[in-house]
């Protein structure tokens, strides 16, 4: 197996999930989101997470991730064997050393502009501003943006925003992309140009990118699709990723 930027090897399991469980309450009684799924993603790969709303897919993220303790299950990535038994702090640090976030409303920061959005993920990680102005022309570079790395999210498109977001999960070189309807709120280029990225973070950077999206027009940039259904997982089908998929378009 060959290894990326990362260190990791294509192709190797980055992350497993086994009997999760997860349940909310609502008034008095509970409804169970997750029903005992098990999970797993590989470095390179890009898995697609589909299933329509309320099917317990972006909860299913979440517990991934480490932002929403499931009652029941493990997750197990990168060195931690049990990423639930960990403390807080263990956590939050198991996030910003190996996950990068990509959300459907991007998550930028007003009064910065896109160099600085990304530099201040780095900052967290305790890397040094000339390194973090380093990697992030890099990144911004990479997705098209060097152009525009000074210019602020009210002068940013809703796909150069997305676009900002990716570099600076990329900026990280993170084992693990979590992206959760990444191209919902762009029309189809834009769309496009979202999902030709994160396919490149998969084969390019090796990371394990899961991407959550109740969009049928991705599964062609996928290696992997997991249907879920009512906090189950129905089908999970390997695939070859189409070579020249259609474009998008609404």
């Amino acid at each position: 197996m060959s290894a990326k930027p990362n260190g990791n090897a294509l192709g190797s399991v980055a992350i497993t999930a086994k009997g999760l469980v997860k349940r909310f309450k609502t008034g008095r009684s509970y409804v169970e989101v997750l029903k005992g799924v098990d999970f797993d993603a590989r470095h390179g790969d890009v898995t697609m997470v589909m299933g329509p709303s309320g099917s317990g897919k972006s909860t299913l993220v979440a517990a991934l991730s480490g932002l929403l303790k499931p009652e029941e299950g493990t997750v197990r990535a990168m060195e931690a064997e049990d990423l639930w038994k960990l403390p807080s702090g263990r956590i939050d640090r198991f996030r910003l050393d190996h996950c990068g976030f990509i959300f459907q409303g991007f998550n930028l920061f007003p009064a910065l502009t896109a160099k600085q959005q990304v530099m201040t993920a780095l900052h967290y990680q305790g890397v040094s501003r000339s390194e973090a102005d380093r990697r992030a022309r890099v990144a911004l570079d990479e997705v098209g943006l060097s152009a525009k790395m000074n210019q602020r999210p009210s002068e940013l498109s809703g796909g150069e925003k997305q676009r900002v977001a990716i570099a600076r999960a990329l900026a990280k070189n993170p084992d693990l992309i979590f992206a959760d309807e990444p191209t919902s709120a762009l029309d189809g280029e834009n769309g496009q140009i979202v999902i030709r990225l994160l396919r490149r973070a998969a084969t390019e950077h090796g990371a394990a990118v899961i991407c959550v999206t109740h969009d049928p027009r991705l599964e062609a940039y996928a290696d992997r699709v997991i249907h879920i259904e009512d906090g189950r997982i129905l089908d999970d089908v390997r695939r070859t990723p189409d070579a020249d998929p259609a474009p998008l378009s609404h």
